[in-house]
């Protein structure tokens, strides 16, 4: 199993380069930060933008894998992600993790674009998701569809498509089977609710949804899991125990990469950043 950290964008590089540095020291597998133009959960922070973060976070790291959790279509074309995408894998050595869902309110409206409901939403990102692909593997990329068009994009070179996993956030039947189809590894935040047990229940029946899907095409063997440990009603390293219930758990369902997020002295993910410490002096559960 391997263990990634979220640390959130709302604080200057000179305020958060030391949390990238320690996130590598302290044994992490993946660190990941939100790709948003703002975010609800902290509509009024200040807000900084991922690739840039990112990039500057490659600099400073030698080892740990670096992506976005996760970019969407929102404000991103499969063009201009593939060429950032393509340039970002070059400066971190092929580090990039490229996750990727269908995006929320308040980004939807920031550049004009009128919100579009679930299911429209869901056929945007795999629009996107099949374009980005096309861009990253091929010369001349040209493509039209409902949502986005390229058209002519060059790939000179090797295609960077090889060396960049897709990673699809998705917790619905059709956005599960999708990943399994299609992605290189699949990212879940569960269901909403108030209920640890009920939450688990329902990211149980997704991956059930998740190992049928794969077992159809013959996908089954090395297919990356990745679940947001916070995303359900607890924060994971609220306590030690806490922390070592939910990767038990979840190491069950058979998850091959458990992400969590940096503590905080306030909402969101408020939690005492000693029991980040005391897990990282024990030693991540790999």
């Amino acid at each position: 199993m391997r263990f990634g950290i979220c640390i959130l964008p709302d604080m200057p590089w000179r305020d958060a380069r030391p949390l990238w540095e320690e996130a590598e020291q302290m044994g992490f597998d993946h660190a990941w930060t939100y790709d948003h133009l703002v975010w609800g959960g902290l509509p009024d922070s200040t807000w900084f933008s991922c690739i840039p973060t990112l990039t500057a976070a490659a600099m400073v790291t030698t080892r740990i894998g670096l992506g976005p959790f996760v970019s969407s279509p929102n404000f991103r074309h499969p063009a201009t992600l593939a060429r950032e995408a393509q340039t970002l894998a070059d400066i971190s050595g092929d580090r990039l993790l490229l996750g990727l869902g269908a995006g929320g309110t308040p980004d939807d409206t920031l550049t004009g674009d009128r919100t579009l409901p679930p299911r429209q939403r869901v056929d945007r990102l795999q629009e996107f998701t099949r374009m980005l692909d096309l861009c990253l593997r091929e010369d001349h990329a040209g493509v039209e569809g409902e949502y986005f068009a390229v058209g002519d994009l060059r790939r000179v070179g090797q295609p960077p498509r090889d060396r960049i996993p897709l990673l699809l956030a998705g917790n619905g039947p059709r956005s599960v089977r999708f990943a399994a189809r299609e992605a290189d590894g699949w990212i879940t935040t569960g269901t909403p609710s108030d209920d640890l047990d009920t939450w688990f229940t329902g990211v149980a029946r997704s991956v059930e949804i998740l190992d049928t899907t794969l077992a159809e095409t013959g996908r089954d063997q090395g297919f990356a899991r990745y679940l947001s440990l916070d995303s359900g009603p607890r924060q994971s390293l609220e306590s030690i125990g806490v922390f070592d219930e939910m990767v038990g758990r979840a190491g069950g369902l058979g998850f091959t990469d458990l992400i969590v997020h940096r503590p905080r002295l306030t909402e969101p993910h408020r939690a005492p950043l000693e029991v980040l410490e005391k897990v990282a002096a024990r030693g991540l559960p790999h």
